[in-house]
């Protein structure tokens, strides 16, 4: 019984205290003040941690030069000079150019010196001197992410608007006409000409694109003709890549088809041009001129021997490869000459630049050719096929190509558009 009362009475309790206030309990630490602490959050460039610094961050611009900006954040000359002399190979301060991106990270004390300067070369690859106690300067990559892409394309006006349309790299159209300069007259491509390519695309912090890498595998249909091109180190020509097709056959040729990239030819071999300067009287030109802007890279079409590197006459400063028994090459009116009389050139190598020395009214270089010492026209000339991949080396090559094709001819091209004639058909 007395259990029974004692259970009522709790319950009363509980039900009377349902509408009341609560109770406010209160302590001493009703007067403290909490303070929350954020952690900094660490922000990571270049194998640094910004948030230790005090950081400067800048663009190369007209009239700078390393040593100013380095007196301009407390180094002094000794190290400087150190820098400049005996870290030549690594960074030279020389050739710092307008435009590109640097940091100074400076010390967080009163005295704020610079401890360490980045320079980005590029997207990716960067150069940093560290100007504490001991001075050492190096240079590092950011880290890369690469993404296989593959594209495809039907030629309607132009291979550059083919790719463009499909949102791929513009570089890509440089790369296809590279590949394919020999097989290929890129001027006159017809429409329904058809291309599929595999390559990488860079990124940096997965987000930010940094270009593309050269072309692995492509595809050409020219005038209904497939051509396949796919990359190879040839370890026959000391381990140069070269591409070949799917049966082995170099794509290139002994010589480049044009001794400057990006260019267009301004006039042609011709035995019987005439010049208004002269009284219209023929004066032959016996030199292929390919315009370009003033310093543009001039390449050896072919690998050979430096025979003269001079300046001379009309010609103005030139240089002339002797590439074997049958064939020479000269490039003339350069601004300046890279090789000396003697040297061994390899196909591609850069000889010089181009300028307006000697007799010219704008900056080109005229390219001349010999063969069997007469000269004559290279883009008439059946010029000699690279070396087809040796037969030991077959079996890899088409072990390594064998899934690239496949995945190649996997590509679908896309569809094209509808035509006005079509859209009447689908409507009537």
């Amino acid at each position: 019984m007395r259990i029974l009362w004692g259970l009522v009475l709790l319950v009363t309790i509980l039900t009377s205290c349902k509408d009341d206030k609560p109770i406010e309990l209160k302590t001493d630490m009703d007067n403290v003040e909490v303070a929350i602490v954020e952690t900094p959050v660490a922000i990571k460039r270049f194998g640094f941690d910004l948030s230790n610094f005090k950081v400067q961050q800048d663009t190369v611009k007209r009239g700078d030069s390393f040593g100013e900006l380095m007196l301009q954040h407390k180094v002094d000359y000794p190290k400087i000079a150190k820098i400049s002399q005996d870290f030549r190979d690594t960074f030279d301060v020389r050739k710092i150019r307008v435009g590109k991106p640097y940091l100074i990270l400076k010390s967080k004390d009163t005295a704020e010196a610079a401890q360490f300067f980045i320079y980005e070369n590029d997207r990716i690859n960067y150069t940093v001197v560290d100007l504490r106690d001991s001075v050492v300067a190096y240079k590092d990559k950011k880290e890369v992410k690469y993404v296989e892409r593959e594209a495809s394309g039907v030629i309607e006006t132009s291979l550059s608007e083919a790719i463009l349309d499909q949102g791929i790299d513009y570089n890509v159209t440089n790369n296809l006409s590279e590949i394919y300069a020999w097989t290929i007259d890129f001027f006159r491509l017809q429409k329904g000409d058809k291309f599929k390519v595999l390559y990488k695309e860079k990124y940096i912090n997965d987000s930010i694109y940094a270009g593309c890498e050269p072309i692995e595998a492509a595809y050409f249909e020219h005038n209904g003709k497939p051509i396949y091109a796919f990359a190879y180190e040839n370890d026959s020509l000391k381990s140069i890549i070269d591409y070949f097709d799917e049966e082995a056959n170099n794509l290139r040729r002994t010589f480049l088809r044009a001794p400057v990239k990006f260019s267009r030819i301004s006039s042609r071999y011709n035995l019987k041009r005439r010049i208004r300067y002269y009284g219209n009287r023929i004066r032959p030109h016996r030199g292929t001129d390919y315009a370009a802007p003033v310093g543009t890279p001039i390449m050896a079409t072919a690998d050979g021997t430096v025979t003269e590197s001079t300046r001379r006459g009309g010609n103005g400063r030139y240089v002339k490869i002797r590439h074997n028994g049958t064939y020479s090459t000269q490039y003339l009116h350069m601004k300046k000459q890279k090789v000396k009389r003697g040297e061994f050139v390899r196909q591609g190598d850069v000889i010089g630049w181009v300028g307006m020395t000697g007799n010219t009214s704008g900056p080109h270089v005229c390219y001349r050719f010999w063969k069997n010492g007469r000269q004559v026209d290279p883009l008439r000339e059946e010029l000699p096929k690279a070396e087809p991949l040796p037969e030991p080396l077959r079996p890899a090559y088409y072990a390594y190509i064998n899934p690239k094709k496949d995945q190649l001819d996997c590509i679908q091209f896309p569809e094209a558009p509808a035509s006005d004639e079509d859209l009447i058909t689908l409507n009537q």
